[in-house]
């Protein structure tokens, strides 16, 4: 299960969800959590990257490419907003735990 870190914009104080962890809502409805986060990019390529794994596989290779990125997705989307100009904002031992989920000091 996933958890969740707040993030704060550093210039503009703009409150964010961050996600580390395992997503199962990318696991049950793949490119979808991307779209609902904002995350057009990551979206339309998960999309693209999914119908050509489903093409030759008759929509196996989607299964597994959706497998496979339920692991990274949250983390991905989390360091994403933190190269936005993002930092952790929560209580000592959420950050604590993200730090490390993450890999960044």
């Amino acid at each position: 299960m996933a958890q969740i870190v707040m993030l704060k914009h550093k210039d503009s104080g703009l409150l964010k969800k961050g996600f580390v962890g395992f997503s199962w809502t990318t696991l049950f409805f793949g490119m979808f959590p991307a779209l609902f986060r904002g995350d057009f990019l990551t979206f339309v390529g998960s999309f693209v990257v999914l119908a050509i794994l489903a093409t030759p596989t008759f929509g196996i290779g989607a299964g597994f490419g959706m497998f496979v990125w339920a692991f990274f997705y949250n983390s991905y989307y989390t360091r994403k907003l933190l190269e936005h100009g993002y930092v952790l904002d929560d209580n000592e031992e959420a950050m604590r735990a993200a730090r490390l989920r993450l890999r960044i000091g």
